[in-house]
């Protein structure tokens, strides 16, 4: 009888182990996927944001757009600072949220008053920046998240 208790005990303490398992399998997997759609969102400001930029010093309603573009980054940056990441992916998401807040204080430089200063945008480390957090990109897929 001991020894069929003892073998229930070890399967319990083994299923419930497997649980927590799958458990930070599934956080990894989901911290990876709003990594990367992070990490792309900013790429593709990255991209776009020359032309904008171009757009918004010659055109009142494409500034406007570029601002409102701006603090929703601002907002969605903020917001993935806030996540509490899988152990495996603590350093990368460490990285991340130091490039945010350093894209984060630059946008708020620009973004004088509420209105974008588009003569000091091109002159930040925005764009830099974001090329950097792009090559983290590489290192989550080396985790195999």
């Amino acid at each position: 009888m001991k020894k069929l208790n003892l073998l229930i005990a070890v399967l319990v303490s083994l299923l419930v182990s497997g649980c927590s398992f799958l458990g930070e399998v599934n956080d990894s997997l989901e911290y990876a996927n709003k990594a990367t759609e992070h990490i792309n969102t900013l790429s593709n400001f990255a991209e776009t944001a020359p032309q904008m930029i171009q757009e918004a010093a010659a055109n009142g309603e494409a500034k406007v757009e570029l601002e409102n573009q701006i603090n929703t980054l601002i907002e969605k940056m903020e917001n993935f600072n806030a996540i509490d990441p899988p152990t495996i992916a603590e350093d990368i998401h460490q990285q991340l949220v130091e490039k945010n807040e350093i894209i984060i204080k630059e946008m708020n430089q620009v973004m004088g008053d509420g209105e974008i200063l588009l003569d000091q945008i091109e002159s930040t480390e925005i764009f830099t920046t974001i090329n950097e957090i792009t090559a983290l990109l590489n290192q989550l897929k080396e985790l195999g998240l």
